[in-house]
């Protein structure tokens, strides 16, 4: 089976199935793995950051290994089997339906006045204090997460996939993994964690950008394409990190809200960057377009990376 449709049957899958919790996830074995060395390399290698480095390389290192390992013994053992194992690859590598699922639970919790489950459900999305949270505060947490992830749970792994099969599309969720656990910028991580953070930025640099210009083509279906493009323009490289303003600056001109601001991260306020103008403030209905507009762009993406490389096979086969 070629990989294209290897790749539309496990986004398919995806927005249909999500990401059940019973579901043993690649992520979550990957999490656990980078846990389980940090501490034997912090004891044996005295240089942090040299620990960190070699922590980074043995799990991305670790995970292509073992997902091409899996692959060729599928393979091997029956075609169709190889395709199976690499349509579940795919599978779990994309997080479209599940970041979908977690934003419409924190709106049906504003949508019902329940503000202490609606802080509970966007404190699983993001990694800030949200006890304190007031339904703006909560609506603008959402938003912030599904322009965010529209990166790293959409549209880069659909790009990864397209590129190099299930082993690059399990190699970025690697990378992703290791931001999440070790890319923080506290005393604990600050050296340890440097590699998987500047790692993870290179691997999102070219996925950022494609995503800001998606969510703005998405956002031509509210007439709001120039002021998301003018938004992302002069906000969008406001923010610490290259690519992290990018997308929320873009769906913060698509919306017409503000995004960022200062937040409590365990207890402790960091200033954050205002994204957009405050035109109008993040509510409920504020996420559902969010949402709406996560979902156009992962479709744009789908059917623009498949595009491309039937395009490229029909050049090389003519």
């Amino acid at each position: 089976m070629k990989l294209e449709y290897q790749i539309l049957i496990a986004w398919l899958l995806d927005m249909v199935l999500g990401d059940p919790r019973w579901l043993p996830h690649p992520v979550r074995i990957i999490g656990r793995f980078a846990a389980v060395i940090e501490g034997p390399l912090r004891r044996s290698i005295t240089h942090a950051r040299v620990a960190g480095v070699i922590a980074a390389a043995l799990v991305v290192g670790v995970t292509a290994a073992m997902t091409a390992a899996v692959l060729y013994l599928a393979r091997n053992l029956h075609p169709l089997l190889g395709d199976g194992v690499a349509i579940i690859i795919f599978y779990t590598a994309f997080s479209t339906r599940d970041l979908a699922d977690h934003a419409s639970a924190v709106h049906e919790a504003l949508d019902r006045g329940d503000l202490p489950s609606a802080q509970r459900l966007v404190g699983m999305m993001v990694g800030r204090d949200t006890a304190a949270m007031d339904e703006e505060a909560v609506a603008r947490a959402a938003v912030e997460s599904v322009a965010e992830n529209s990166v790293d749970g959409v549209v880069a792994p659909l790009i990864f996939a397209a590129a190099a099969g299930p082993v690059g599309a399990m190699v970025y969720k690697a990378v992703s993994t290791l931001d999440s656990t070790f890319g923080y910028r506290n005393e604990r991580y600050r050296d340890f964690g440097w590699a998987s953070a500047r790692i993870d930025d290179l691997a999102n640099y070219i996925p950022a950008r494609i995503t800001a210009f998606l969510l703005m083509t998405a956002a031509l279906t509210r007439g709001s394409f120039a002021r998301a493009l003018a938004v992302c323009r002069r906000d969008g490289r406001l923010h610490a990190s290259p690519n992290s303003g990018l997308s929320e600056a873009a769906m913060a001109g698509a919306l017409g809200v503000q995004l960022g601001g200062p937040v409590l991260r365990s207890g402790i306020p960091q200033e954050m960057p205002y994204l957009g103008a405050p035109a109008a403030r993040p509510e409920a209905g504020t996420i559902t377009a969010a949402t709406t507009l996560m979902m156009m762009t992962s479709g744009l993406a789908l059917a623009s990376l498949l595009a491309l490389r039937i395009g490229i096979s029909t050049l090389a086969r003519g």
